[in-house]
């Protein structure tokens, strides 16, 4: 796959306004369940081969998640999860959008640019001097785009394998 870095270097003017006639919520989450974490890491990611914090084991996500650097916020339409995104801020200087996605039944209705919009909010409420995040060719077709019009702009690119998971592997992932 190619891997496409991009930053934003000064915050957006424009607002994007939440869709209309929609019940949503942004949650910020504080001590995530690990269980709960990989639900929606699977459920957002699954199509898109979110697969690198899945195979991680319970000590190493935990790290990860209880680093005070980090910050989950989950999307919650008609009361349900649908979404989330995660933030670290790197040093004072630097947030990264470390993931950013959908569910499955969230596609498609509109929400995607104001969902956006919401973790660069999130991101420059920090005051950070850059914001970054990555896509690639598998995430969905109009990743780079949607991106792009948020204001972000690219930096740089990659080749990278991926190893998607087999069944069992995610099975047994899921179990824990």
């Amino acid at each position: 796959m190619t891997v496409v870095f991009l930053e934003m270097r000064s915050r957006p003017r424009n607002r994007v306004h939440p869709p209309v006639n929609r019940s949503v919520a942004l949650l910020k989450t504080r001590a995530i369940p690990l269980s709960f974490y990989r639900y929606l890491m699977d459920r957002v990611g699954r199509r898109w081969h979110w697969v690198n914090r899945l195979r991680l084991s319970d000590e190493e996500l935990e790290t990860i998640l209880r680093d005070p650097a980090c910050e989950i916020t989950v999307l919650n339409l008609d009361g349900a999860p649908a979404g989330f995104f995660e933030l670290h801020r790197v040093g004072s200087e630097r947030v990264e959008l470390s993931y950013f996605g959908l569910m499955e039944q969230a596609i498609g209705q509109g929400l995607g640019r104001w969902f956006l919009s919401s973790a660069v909010d999130a991101a420059w409420m920090h005051d950070p001097q850059v914001v970054t995040v990555q896509t690639c060719t598998l995430d969905h077709p109009a990743a780079l785009q949607l991106y792009q019009r948020a204001g972000f702009s690219p930096v740089g690119a990659a080749e990278e394998l991926i190893y998607p998971l087999s069944p069992e592997e995610r099975a047994a992932v899921l179990a824990r």
